[in-house]
């Protein structure tokens, strides 16, 4: 980083300089081809996806949002079905059940890990419920081995959220490959990212997988024998190509996204008022996210901001009291989650960040707006 230069919550330069002839390539064998959607660059990116994952099928899709709909959409989720997920994500992993008519079941999370609390989970399970959709925030995996149990006991299916998490595992096992459905985005800020919009499911299923490449393809098998309505919603040829040149080097990024966050750890540990993350196994760091207590997260980011210190907050609204939930869940109470909502601050975090004079920069800045 540039001296003088404002510090961004990520900085995908280095990336794309180290890879930048690969890009070209790409780009041009694409070009070349004449062939930019679902041809040889999508099919060999989703073999090596699956490869990587360790499952059967993966199927690339239009976004992540994509994945969630057409997962749920695949299990027969509908009107009158609920859906149990966490209130503290991105909209889009409630938004998914609710445009398919169904009802999502938020139950509070964890403070620590920030992912849905297997403690609560199966006080929420009802006649109603057909599936659980854990998110894996931040890239840290959820409790699956908890999550799957009790699956299993009530005869529901596990959709695994892994927008965040692509190369996270639990117990040896990727994110994604452990429940019956995993759901990928590939959006331009994610540890495997596109140029653009783009994701995938993953399983082990292939009904599933069969029902998810008919519903991306407007509901027909075969071309022009249409079976139901379904959705445009196909990785493009360009991402693919992009995406298989940055795959092979997903493992190390990661890597380095958690060495970053073992410095953060190291430099920032007993601050007052200062909670940080903890780096279990299988972390993959998409966002390093520390909580700030006593009010004071909102006068910390604005001090941070004067510093040139980029930063988010992910997320400030619990997904059950945004308008669209708000009367409807009514009497939801998710208190760990409405509590992260006012303390939860996400710093600069890149692979190539680690022990960077940038990092230390960060370090210091935060250092000074706590006091």
């Amino acid at each position: 980083m540039m001296s003088g230069e404002s510090i961004p919550i990520l900085d995908l330069r280095p990336q794309i300089a180290a890879l930048r002839p690969d890009f070209e390539a790409a780009f041009a064998r694409v070009l070349d081809s004449g062939q930019f959607i679902l041809g040889p660059e999508e099919q060999a990116f989703e073999r090596e996806a699956a490869a990587y994952l360790g499952v059967e099928h993966a199927v690339g899709l239009n976004s992540g949002t994509d994945a969630l709909v057409i997962a749920l959409r695949a299990l027969g989720i509908g009107a009158g079905d609920e859906v149990i997920t966490t209130p503290f994500t991105f909209f889009a992993t409630a938004e998914a059940t609710t445009l398919l008519g169904g009802t999502p079941v938020f139950v509070d999370v964890e403070p620590g890990s920030f992912n849905l609390d297997p403690a609560r989970l199966e006080a929420a399970v009802t006649p109603r419920t057909r599936a659980i959709l854990p998110v894996h925030l931040f890239g840290r995996p959820c409790h699956m081995d908890a999550i799957m149990a009790i699956a299993g006991r009530h005869g529901v299916k596990v959709v695994e959220d892994c927008a965040q998490s692509f190369g996270a595992d639990w117990g040896g096992r990727r994110t994604g490959a452990i429940g019956h459905m995993g759901a990928f985005s590939f959006f331009p800020t994610k540890n495997l990212n596109a140029f653009g919009d783009g994701g995938m499911i993953a399983t082990d299923d292939d009904e599933l997988a069969a029902l998810a490449r008919m519903l991306r393809a407007h509901g027909a098998r075969k071309k022009y024998y249409n079976e139901q309505a379904g959705y445009n919603s196909r990785l493009d040829e360009l991402h693919a190509a992009m995406l298989r040149v940055k795959l092979p080097h997903l493992d190390a990024w990661n890597e380095g996204r958690r060495r970053a966050a073992a410095c953060y750890n190291e430099a920032l540990a007993g601050l007052d008022g200062l909670l940080l993350p903890d780096p279990v196994p299988g972390h993959v760091f998409h966002q390093y996210t520390v909580r700030i207590l006593g009010g004071r997260r909102d006068a910390v980011q604005k001090a941070l901001a004067g510093a040139g210190i980029g930063t988010m907050i992910y997320y400030p609204v619990p997904v059950h009291r945004l308008k669209l939930y708000q009367e409807s869940h009514a009497a939801i109470s998710c208190p760990v989650a409405e509590s992260l909502g006012a303390e939860v601050l996400s710093l600069p975090i890149w692979p190539e960040l680690a022990g960077t004079a940038t990092q230390e920069q960060v370090i210091a800045a935060l250092r000074e707006a706590l006091g």
